[in-house]
């Protein structure tokens, strides 16, 4: 329906949608990206929708306030490699070369930085994901990387397995949670108690690995690389 903008100290931009399956008119704060998202039903006009967020200001100025900072991925500011924080420098060369608690990143530049993280996901993903397909007896296809905002990985009907790069910014148990819940789908394409049995199985102490994302996960969104 496009977008609004709440006048205050600061503004707020709002994303207005209809929907046919809304019954009343709600307000969502992207615990991402911080994108407030305005949702009303068929035919409640659209005047009545911006009167309610209105009188939610307060409220979502709260939110918003509350969002970790963004984190531009630059020369000097720090981010985290497999749960280890590192601080970046520019340098020369053609390769990003970690050194102690720096990370050596050529020209200083956030592309070369992304394509580097996104290479090393890619080996320890597949490294993990191999290793609990054999334990299961379960082959995968294809393995592909995204940059997915609602879920950290996912198993298709024909076997293919994805993942967000971003896992490679956790703990590295956190990232072996993740390949072991999505190869154990292999078997159990569902969240049953038979499902969450395969992954104990695989994975006795998953719920630790599980809580950490649960509770930091939505961190690793602020990390840009524009």
């Amino acid at each position: 329906m496009g977008e609004h903008t709440l006048p205050g100290n600061p503004p707020i931009a709002l994303t207005l949608r209809r929907s046919a399956r809304a019954r009343r008119i709600s307000l969502r704060v992207s615990a991402v990206d911080g994108r407030v998202t305005l949702t009303l039903p068929p035919g409640l006009p659209e005047r009545e929708a911006l009167d309610f967020a209105r009188s939610k200001q307060e409220w979502l100025q709260g939110h918003l306030e509350g969002r970790e900072a963004e984190v531009q991925a630059r020369p000097g500011a720090r981010i985290p490699v497999e749960g280890q924080m590192l601080r970046l420098e520019a340098g020369t060369g053609k390769r990003v070369t970690p050194a102690g608690d720096a990370l050596i990143v050529p020209g200083g530049q956030p592309a070369r930085l992304q394509a580097w993280l996104k290479t090393l996901a890619r080996d320890r993903l597949a490294t993990a994901s191999d290793r609990y397909s054999a334990a299961l007896g379960r082959p995968y296809g294809k393995l592909t990387l995204r940059d997915t905002r609602s879920r950290w990985g996912s198993c298709s009907s024909s076997a293919g397995l994805s993942y967000s790069w971003r896992l490679i910014m956790a703990p590295p148990e956190v990232l072996e949670y993740v390949a072991a819940h999505e190869v154990a789908h292999l078997e159990q394409m569902n969240h049953s108690p038979a499902f969450w049995a395969v992954v104990e199985d695989l994975m006795p102490d998953y719920p630790a690995r599980r809580k950490w994302l649960r509770q930091h996960g939505t961190g690793l969104h602020r990390y840009r690389f524009d």
